[in-house]
């Protein structure tokens, strides 16, 4: 898959206003942040909705978009995102792929996987999708705390890096290239993916679950949650739980 990066000049007046600016990038289809620079699928790519994100926004100037080869991609990524350690001995190391256990979003992931399941006994033998799996790295953990995991994302790239970590932490997989959810049951769905992909994609997670199934998402700010909440209770699943990292929030849900 062939990206570009764009590059910006920052404006802001708070800490907080850059994931602010990232939160809307990503909802152009941005997949990854390095500094100033930010990296999408080439096919993706609408420079104008960009620039006019940019200018309505005020916290960015697009100074400039240029292709970028798959190798410049895998060094700039793994240069800032370096091997993580992870609670039950789990080690990620990123190609490419969002999602290693560092950022808030995926931290909270892992924190409610650990707290609940990390003696395997409520997991044994149930199914888990991860769906956007970045690096795997939810996945693995459900897969340790005793799931069968399928995990899928719309990237080849992350298909293949969530293989070799689930392989370097001595898990077994099942690991598609997909943008549509798998269709089958799950009694566990964990969707870090963005606000928009989960209300669009909430009818075939609710169609995948039976009762007493949960849906967890995160990946969205507090101001998401309504609309998030409403996306689910229409298709019948309750709100019963609520985390927070920083500005990010995870919601828990339940068939």
């Amino acid at each position: 898959m062939q990206y570009s990066e764009a590059i910006f000049t920052f404006h802001f007046s708070a800490d907080y206003e850059q994931d602010l600016l990232y939160q809307g990038l990503a909802d152009l289809g941005f997949e990854s942040f390095v500094d100033n620079v930010a990296y999408i699928p080439t096919a993706q790519l609408d420079e104008a909705a960009v620039r006019h994100f940019c200018e309505t926004s005020g916290l960015a100037e697009l100074t400039e978009i240029r292709q970028c080869a798959d190798e410049n991609w895998n060094a700039a990524w793994e240069a800032e995102h370096p091997v993580e350690e992870l609670p039950l001995g789990v080690r990620i190391t990123p190609h490419c792929a969002f999602g290693a256990g560092h950022h808030e979003t995926t931290r909270m992931m892992v924190t409610e996987l650990v707290s609940r399941f990390a003696d395997g006994a409520r997991l044994q033998g149930c199914r888990v999708l991860d769906m956007g799996c970045g690096t795997g790295v939810l996945g693995i953990m459900a897969a340790k705390c005793g799931a069968e995991v399928t995990a899928v994302d719309i990237d080849d790239k992350s298909v293949k890096n969530t293989l070799e970590n689930a392989a370097d932490n001595a898990v077994t997989i099942r690991a598609i290239e997909a943008a549509t959810v798998p269709v089958a049951h799950y009694h566990l769905i964990l969707a870090n993916i963005h606000r928009n992909i989960l209300i669009e994609q909430m009818p075939d997670y609710s169609a995948c679950l039976q009762a007493g199934d949960e849906l967890w998402v995160s990946g969205f700010y507090e101001t998401d949650i309504p609309s998030l909440t409403a996306a689910a209770q229409a298709v019948g699943l309750r709100l019963v739980a609520e985390r927070q990292d920083g500005d990010w929030r995870m919601l828990v849900f339940i068939k």
